[in-house]
């Protein structure tokens, strides 16, 4: 756990970004993307609604006025959740939930909206579209705005033949004033008329600095309440499931399909979202620079996390991926990073973390995160380097649990708070163990990760820290795995003779490097 545990949060937050998005071509996003708070300008004529794809219907096709009903197959509605529990509930039930309505003009771009009736301190709206037999939880509220035809979520049992939906649609959209925004896609090389395309990312440091996916992460558009989401492959393609006939919006939500979350925006969302633009029905492809602020840090932890989970499998790492549900919090005014893992319930009652955070404390127990990533002045390597050590530090919890990270943890803050902001101490306080064992194990992990991804040596800490986290480079690089090592964190290993004992159980064949390490750190 690098430096300190949580800082006041909401000063952090306050860098605002700007991306100006000069078109070369219809593959690109148009116009400025600004990555503020977006600003709503008039309310819209949904076409979608059943009134207007009704009336449609009877003026494409006369003779079966009367004879085809329209009913709703969606409703158009919006949450105001209390608490992180009630938002959750709406998530688990698949909802893709939008902070902002969907049938209002943008009058600029960005990245999240917080309706001025509701607190800043508190969730705000949060709109998203349900199917017909959607059941509503009974302790979240909300508040019914529309009924919708959507002719793609027409069960198949009522299917109407000879009705091209299509015409309804553009014929809805004149009658309801919004014929400049009609636009149906063409047809690609491939046949499909769904969007598609490739978001990427460069690292000069990292293949030459040529451009390479952002992966696993969730691509949403939508063109009023007409919703499509994805994600994106390994190397940053993606195809949405459905069509669109006019430009939608495109966005990036930091959901990854690896079963991590990056939040949160300067609004309370667990997380975060950037918006990438209005853009062509046949999709758009965007590559992310360092100029791009919040994005380009976002989807530097993304690929991150991305390759540490791919990587923890039997055949190369053989480590425990971090819990599922992990929660990453990218703070830009830190250089410091920490995996307190609150949200998986490591600490929280702690008399002492209270006194830390103070006021703060309502906003960590509202989106409790596990790990936050101190970006302040780092490129991507330096972004890699500190998502590495604390992942490593969420496959330790994993393995070893809440009653291990307890005293940890503690230590951790008491330290910082009595000695004058140094985290690991002199290694003297309750807890000092588990510090010592988790932190060897952390920067072991995160220099191993950058030399296979940067290539050069693994450093070398030398005194720099009192728990001496060269042990265990120096073993691997005497043919110890890391897959070896990690077995030995057990959550009984609690001392050094503890760690020495278990190394030599699962090492036999090592026993004498591993005495022989042990002596020559004096450890």
């Amino acid at each position: 756990m690098r430096k300190l545990l949580l800082i006041p949060v909401l000063l952090l937050l306050a860098a605002c970004d700007k991306t100006a998005v000069e078109p070369e071509n219809s593959r690109l996003p148009e116009g400025e993307v600004y990555h503020e708070m977006i600003q709503l300008g008039d309310k819209l004529e949904d076409p979608y609604t059943v009134a207007h794809m009704q009336e449609a219907l009877t003026k494409v096709y006369p003779t079966k006025a009367g004879r085809v009903e329209l009913s709703a197959t969606d409703y158009y509605v919006r949450f105001l959740p209390k608490s992180d529990d009630e938002l959750r509930k709406l998530q688990d039930r698949g909802l893709y939930l939008m902070d902002h309505p969907m049938d209002y003009t943008i009058v600029r771009e960005g990245d999240y909206y917080q309706d001025p009736s509701v607190p800043a301190e508190a969730i705000t709206w949060q709109y998203a579209v349900v199917p017909k037999e959607f059941v509503f939880p009974s302790d979240v509220e909300f508040q019914l705005l529309d009924e919708c035809f959507l002719s793609d979520h027409l069960p198949e049992s009522k299917a109407i033949d000879g009705i091209d939906w299509e015409a309804v649609e553009e014929e809805s959209f004149r009658l309801t004033g919004n014929e400049a925004l009609w636009e149906p896609a063409a047809k690609t090389k491939g046949g499909t008329d769904r969007p598609q395309g490739r978001i990427t990312i460069e690292d000069p440091k990292y293949g030459a600095g040529k451009p390479f996916g952002v992966s696993g992460v969730m691509v949403a558009c939508n063109v009023f309440v007409k919703i499509a989401t994805t994600y994106t492959d390994r190397d940053g393609y993606y195809q949405m499931g459905k069509s669109f006939s006019g430009k939608p919006r495109y966005r990036l939500v930091f959901k990854n399909e690896r079963g991590f979350n990056i939040g949160f925006n300067l609004i309370l969302i667990p997380a975060s979202v950037s918006t990438l633009g209005k853009g062509s029905p046949e999709g758009i492809d965007y590559h992310v620079t360092e100029g791009d602020g919040a994005l380009f840090r976002r989807c530097a932890v993304n690929n991150a996390a991305y390759d540490y989970y791919s990587r923890c499998n039997r055949d190369d790492l053989d480590i425990t991926p971090p819990p599922s549900d992990l929660r990453i919090w990218i703070l830009n005014g830190l250089r410091a990073s920490s995996c307190s893992m609150l949200h998986h319930g490591a600490y929280l009652e702690n008399s002492v973390l209270k006194d830390y955070l103070g006021i703060y404390l309502g906003l960590v127990e509202l989106f409790l995160p596990d790990i936050t990533i101190g970006s302040r002045e780092k490129d991507y390597a330096a972004i890699y380097k500190a998502a590495m050590h604390e992942l490593a530090h969420a496959s330790h919890y994993a393995k070893v649990g809440n009653d291990y990270w307890a005293p940890y943890i503690k230590y951790v803050v008491l330290s910082f708070l009595m000695e004058g902001g140094n985290p690991y101490g002199n290694g003297s306080r309750d807890g000092a163990d588990q510090c010592r064992i988790s932190e060897m194990w952390a920067y072991f992990l995160e220099e191993s990760l950058y030399k296979d991804r940067y290539g050069g040596t693994m450093a070398s800490f030398g005194n720099r820290f009192w728990f001496q986290p060269d042990v265990f480079t120096y073993l691997y690089e005497r043919g110890m795995s890391r897959g070896h090592i990690f077995r030995c964190l057990k959550p009984e290993v609690t001392s050094l003779d503890d760690l020495r004992d278990e190394l030599i159980s699962q090492n036999p064949s090592l026993e004498k490097v591993i005495d022989q390490t042990f002596k020559y750190f004096e450890i």
